[in-house]
């Protein structure tokens, strides 16, 4: 009996028949409305028709089907053709073996997943491969849709979408594509296609005078709110989805266990995700106001008047955006409150370890790189300490070793150093201005031309004065007459 059916995953309506013994579903691009379940009944009806009048051709109705190479050759003849080498009769629509394997693995996925995945299917991939058969799908096929992607209006006044959005939908087409190849024993199209190059995106996080004037600027409603995001550095859906059962103020730890994503509390992001943030005290005293506000209203920590969760793009269009604006401040996602804290957190000098346990991480790797070029700038640890360093050596000038008790300066006949022996006093480095006519090595090249200098130091004596009453006279210092001093002698 042909009757019009819709699935559930995809809400598009289908036929339904039974011919040869064989059930026969027919997937369509009409959605399940009234107008359109009408539609189709005219179809099924004009099947039924067929059928009993023995006049049914399965090519006539649906041409692009995959079954019609499995019913339309047996017509000609009463016995069951074998198929031919290389022929997969069995290979499914693309359409029905996505919708196939979206069943078999949504138990795997969240359901904030389930709903971006279907997204995808219904808005990109159906529309271009759903009535295809799966292992007919080639290569080219797969580089054309991808190039169609990349022409397609984007958000805004974007051509095209982005390059990451491209690599999402490829990701699934190749996904499912696959485990086709790996059913129906074909080889994947997708094989050596790599994804696009991404551009490294750079975090853009506040600085803590930034962080400041946030606070003392924002609606008061607000303001506890900011304060927990900027210093505890949990994601948009983790703090949304907080409940008070999951605030201890004995042992002062935020227990982030849920997040709101898509309307509904779910598992977080990861497993890794899972942990106990401690709360310092500013969150400590903002929660508390908080309770007092919320705590016998709703069982999430920030609510509206309903009592539920905030929403994202209501909060971001109406209270973060505007905020924004109003301090001069550039425009950045409210995930920056995030990337503050991390780098606040390394500014302060806490243990990376540490750190990324608080952000959900599983290991520092992502924190060195992502976040540690933002540490010199609020530490000033930026090079700073060699400064000093070669600024408090370097003062000096050039540094000789003086001789020994017995003349030897440590040098051989040929002028290298000669090796350190255990009976070997140490002798002192001094400031070669500190030796009177010390060696100097010769200019050499354009430095001999400009300067005449002597290759001894050549001291410079100033007479000595007659009476205590005259003046003082300058400092000795030694060197070459035409050359500034290495070092001043008082």
């Amino acid at each position: 009996m042909a009757k019009v059916t819709a699935r559930k995953e995809t809400g598009k309506l289908l036929v339904d028949f039974t011919y040869r013994g064989v059930r026969c579903r027919e997937q369509t691009a009409l959605p399940d409305t009234p107008p359109n379940r009408k539609r189709v009944q005219s179809l099924v009806d004009k099947i039924k028709k067929a059928q009993a009048d023995g006049t049914f051709i399965y090519r006539e109705f649906f041409p692009a089907s995959a079954m019609v190479d499995r019913f339309e050759p047996a017509a000609s003849t009463n016995v069951p053709l074998l198929p031919e080498v290389g022929q997969e009769p069995d290979s499914p629509l693309f359409r029905d073996f996505a919708s196939q394997w979206v069943d078999e693995h949504s138990i795997e996925w969240r359901r904030s997943h389930i709903r971006s995945l279907l997204s995808t299917l219904n808005g990109r991939l159906i529309p271009h491969f759903g009535g295809k058969v799966v292992s007919s799908i080639t290569k080219s096929d797969v580089l054309e849709f991808r190039a169609t992607l990349a022409k397609v209006k984007g958000r805004g006044e974007q051509e095209g979408l982005s390059p990451k959005r491209i690599n999402e939908i490829m990701g699934l087409l190749r996904q499912i594509l696959n485990e086709a190849a790996d059913r129906f024993q074909f080889t994947s199209p997708t094989l050596n296609i790599k994804t696009l190059r991404l551009r490294k995106t750079d975090v853009d996080p506040f600085s803590l005078v930034d962080v400041q004037r946030i606070l003392a600027t924002v609606r008061p409603d607000y303001q506890d709110y900011f304060t927990v995001r900027f210093f505890t550095g949990m994601r948009t859906g983790e703090v949304h989805g907080l409940k008070w059962k999951y605030v201890d103020f004995e042992l002062r730890v935020i227990r982030v266990r849920e997040t709101f994503v898509l309307g509904e509390d779910e598992y977080t992001k990861t497993d890794g995700s899972q942990r106990d943030i401690q709360m310092s005290q500013p969150v400590v005293q903002a929660l508390q106001r908080q309770f007092e506000a919320t705590g016998k209203l709703s069982e999430y920590v920030f609510c509206n008047l309903m009592g539920q969760p905030l929403d994202n793009k209501n909060f971001s269009d109406r209270i973060w955006y505007p905020l924004l604006r109003h301090l001069g401040l550039d425009k950045r996602r409210p995930y920056q409150m995030r990337h503050t804290a991390a780098t606040l957190w390394l500014a302060s000098g806490e243990a990376p370890e540490w750190i990324a346990r608080q952000l959900g991480h599983t290991s520092t790797e992502m924190l060195f790189r992502v976040y540690s070029r933002y540490v010199p700038n609020l530490t000033r640890q930026d090079g700073s300490a060699m400064e000093r360093l070669l600024a408090s050596q370097l003062a000096t000038g050039a540094l000789v070793r003086l001789p020994d008790a017995t003349g030897n300066n440590g040098d051989r006949n040929d002028g290298h150093l000669a090796p350190r022996t255990a009976l070997d006093q140490p002798r002192r480095l001094v400031p070669i201005g500190d030796v009177l006519g010390q060696p100097r090595p010769k200019l050499r090249g354009i430095h001999a031309v400009q300067h005449h200098a002597p290759a001894v130091a050549t001291p410079i004596v100033i007479p000595a004065m007659s009476s205590g009453n005259e003046p003082q006279p300058p400092p000795i210092w030694f060197g070459h007459a035409n050359q500034p001093p290495v070092r001043w002698l008082s």
